[in-house]
């Protein structure tokens, strides 16, 4: 749906600003050197020749990293080292929604175009936060059990007066940017029997807008999808695994994708490899870049018993945007075992390597290397690990081969501690490069991950989780099966002592591309810090953290300049922009994604709550208006009587919470998902209705009858009464502790 008027469920907060009448197709006026457009003169002009000239009017942001490049670096300094304590607050926006906001805006004549929850759009004046319009493609909450990582969106992509956004359950939209009326739209799910999202932003290559897809912890096979800009018709459609060989190959490469895997390997499963986010288009080289993910089954033993590199997972695809075909591909990862995608950012410039200017992409991926290719041919010019790594040592730079350490990282001959973990060195969280200083700024983690595969083979799970194995990172969050043996404990326990530190950290990381080094570090008190980050020609960075704080740094040492205390926790990358002289700098905050979706009681969410904001600064802004605090949960209940306490039943329940609720469902007071120890009496009394039968199914909370059976969902319901009495024993017991008299001496 779109609307003209602000919704219930949205609202602005601004400091005094001037009404603004908005109208159509208006006669051009002049912009101010450096502005956007003094006017909105017409919505969504973006075309091809505006995009190659982005540095001349650095005011405006036209696409998701500014310019075709998505660098993520603004050429705007008003707001600088000098001027940057003056920095506050200008205006917000409330999206109406309490689930991840990873989104980067885009800016241009003067409005601003965002994505949210599911593919939300919003449309607004980028001068005080009116509402424009919005538009809400209205997911059926059943999508959100094939979501591994929280129905987030990372962004929209506006061309020729058009806004195009991909929702959650696949379908791709274009948009009128005046109005958000729907154009056109198109199903890009081939398979809908199997657990496909999108949660990436749409890419405009040349005469087509492309699309990839989520679900490789599932049983996605991946590809990547072409449409005809103004008619939505499908243009093509290129397949990153080849699938099972007793059937046509739906496009050639695949012949050579097929030549690296196993003939007999676990075509059911899917494969993987889907691409989810890293697209970018080089208008100058008319080539489309896109990454693509991990393995699934995680174990190549499992997956493709004769082993292989099992192309083209964890690769960089180059394809003709008209045709599809492939021009070069680079593999990162042979053989994937660890969830290392190839899905993030990826940033195009020209870099002077050796003596010579190159036209080149960087990337910095899940494993922990920093790479530098040529776009236009594939070479590899280098590769450094910018985080300790140990799964391979190092990339041999005249083959571009991953140096796999099969010893310390096959676990399919026994449990291994990996690094990075499957969160990844960086992950999805877009870093900048400063063409100024020569440095990225480049979120990083640094954890590590017990990974090992208990069973021999595997059932596969239709439309479910489908990883095989188990992977725990040190800190002892479980992502695969529960209920590990003490002897198995006591050889991780082993595992353990052999690294002498295995702190979980993030830090914001300067690095010098060409050095290959670290130039700077600013290391965050929470590991769970690594939200995405901009830089700019004031010499700053900015970056967002979980406890609601909005840092700016010095591009150069780092040294922490600005920290504005926002009230709500941010994982997105903020951007900039000018008006009428105006520099603004505005970020999306609300917590959420693959790993962090869930609140934790240091963050901000945890507090506040996870109401979704655009939050906009600028000099001399106003104090930062924080959400109130939540209340209080309060005790928790006493549960009702417990009726099965088998512990064969027990145990089969916590099993299957494990396995299918817990990726949502961590039973923390102020997770933002419901703390299923607190259950009312009327949710125990309708709990089979709720998780068989979609009673909440349209408040997001999936009908799982296709899964479940009656006994199961029973098992479940035995096993969350246990847990939720236990607490409230203990609870009980801490009280009394509390009233009992203190002995005098």
């Amino acid at each position: 749906m779109a609307s003209h008027a602000p919704s219930r469920h949205s609202g602005l907060r601004a400091l005094a600003a001037p009404a603004l009448a908005l109208a159509l197709l208006l006669t051009a006026c002049g912009a101010r050197d450096g502005d956007a457009s003094s006017e909105p003169t017409a919505f969504g002009q973006i075309d091809r020749t505006r995009l190659l000239a982005a540095d001349s009017n650095p005011g405006d942001w036209l696409t998701t990293g500014r310019d075709f490049g998505k660098g993520h670096y603004s050429p705007l300094d008003q707001i600088n080292r000098d001027s940057v304590a003056r920095l506050g607050f200008a205006w917000e926006y409330a999206a109406g929604t309490r689930r991840g906001l990873e989104a980067t805006p885009i800016v241009v004549d003067g409005v601003m175009y965002t994505s949210g929850v599911d593919g939300r759009v919003y449309a607004l004046d980028a001068r005080n936060g009116r509402e424009i319009w919005h538009f809400n493609p209205e997911v059926d909450g059943q999508i959100n059990r094939k979501a591994c990582c929280d129905s987030v969106n990372r962004g929209v992509a506006v061309w020729h007066g058009k806004v195009y956004v991909a929702a959650l359950d696949g379908r791709l939209f274009a948009l009128d940017a005046a109005g958000g009326n729907v154009l056109w739209s198109v199903d890009t799910i081939v398979d809908k029997t199997r657990a496909y999202t999108s949660t990436g932003a749409p890419e405009v290559a040349g005469n087509v807008v492309v699309i990839g897809n989520s679900g490789a912890e599932y049983d996605a096979r991946g590809y990547i999808s072409a449409y005809d800009l103004d008619s939505g018709k499908l243009a093509w459609r290129f397949y990153i695994v080849p699938g099972d060989p007793s059937k046509p190959r739906e496009n050639p490469e695949l012949e050579l994708a097929a030549q690296t895997w196993d003939p007999k390997s676990r075509w059911d499963v899917g494969g993987g490899g889907t691409a989810w986010d890293a697209m970018v288009y080089d208008p100058e080289l008319d080539l489309l870049y896109v990454g693509t993910g991990n393995a699934a089954l995680y174990n190549r033993a499992k997956r493709s018993p004769r082993g292989g590199d099992n192309l083209f997972l964890t690769s960089i695809l180059a394809l003709n945007p008209h045709t599809g075909g492939l021009v070069w591909y680079y593999q990162e990862v042979p053989g994937d075992m660890w969830d290392y995608t190839a899905t993030q950012p990826i940033v195009l410039t020209d870099l002077e390597i050796g003596g010579v200017k190159r036209k080149v992409l960087m990337q910095a991926p899940k494993n922990g290397f920093f790479y530098i290719l040529d776009r236009k041919t594939g070479e590899l010019l280098s590769a450094k690990n910018y985080v300790p790594v140990d799964w391979a040592r190092g990339v041999d730079l005249k083959s571009g081969r991953a140096l796999v350490d099969h010893e310390a990282a096959d676990y399919a001959t026994g449990p291994k501690l990996i690094f990075p973990s499957t969160m990844g060195g960086h992950n999805w969280n877009p870093m900048s490069y400063n063409p100024r200083t020569g440095l990225v700024y480049l979120p990083t983690l640094r954890a590590a991950n017990f990974m090992l595969d208990r069973v021999k083979g595997h059932e596969y799970h239709p439309g479910r989780l489908n990883m095989g194995i188990t992977a725990m990172l040190v800190s002892g969050l479980q992502l695969g099966a529960p209920n590990l043996t003490p002897a198995l404990m006591r050889q991780l326990d082993q595992l353990a002592r052999k690294y002498p530190d295995l702190r979980m950290r993030a830090a914001l990381t300067a690095w010098d591309p060409i050095a290959q080094k670290t130039v700077w570090e600013f290391e965050s008190p929470g590991w769970w810090d690594h939200a995405g980050v901009l830089s700019t020609k004031g010499d700053l960075v900015f970056q967002g953290t979980d406890t609601g704080l909005l840092r700016v740094f010095d591009a150069r040492d780092g040294k922490l300049l600005k920290q504005i205390d926002t009230g709500s926790s941010i994982i997105a990358a903020p951007m900039s922009y000018q008006i009428d002289g105006v520099q603004y700098v505005a970020v999306m905050a609300a917590w959420g994604g693959g790993g962090w979706f869930i609140t934790h009681p240091e963050s901000a969410a945890y507090t506040y709550g996870n109401e979704g904001r655009i939050l906009v600064f600028r000099l001399d802004g106003g104090a930062m208006p924080k959400p109130q605090p939540l209340a209080d949960p309060g005790p928790l209940p006493e549960p009702p009587p417990l009726k099965e306490t088998r512990a064969d039943v027990l145990a089969r329940g916590g099993l299957l919470f494990a396995q299918n609720c817990s990726i949502c469902h961590q039973n923390m007071p102020r997770s933002g998902l419901p703390d299923l120890r607190r259950m009312s009496a009327a949710v125990h009394r309708t709990f089979n209705d709720i998780v068989l039968h979609g009673q909440r199914r349209q408040l997001g909370m999936p009908q799982w009858d296709d899964v479940l059976s009656e006994a199961d969902s029973n098992a479940i319901h035995a096993y969350l009464t246990s847990i939720a009495w236990q607490a409230y024993r203990q609870q009980q017991a801490g009280s009394k502790a509390k009233a009992a008299p203190v002995a005098s001496r």
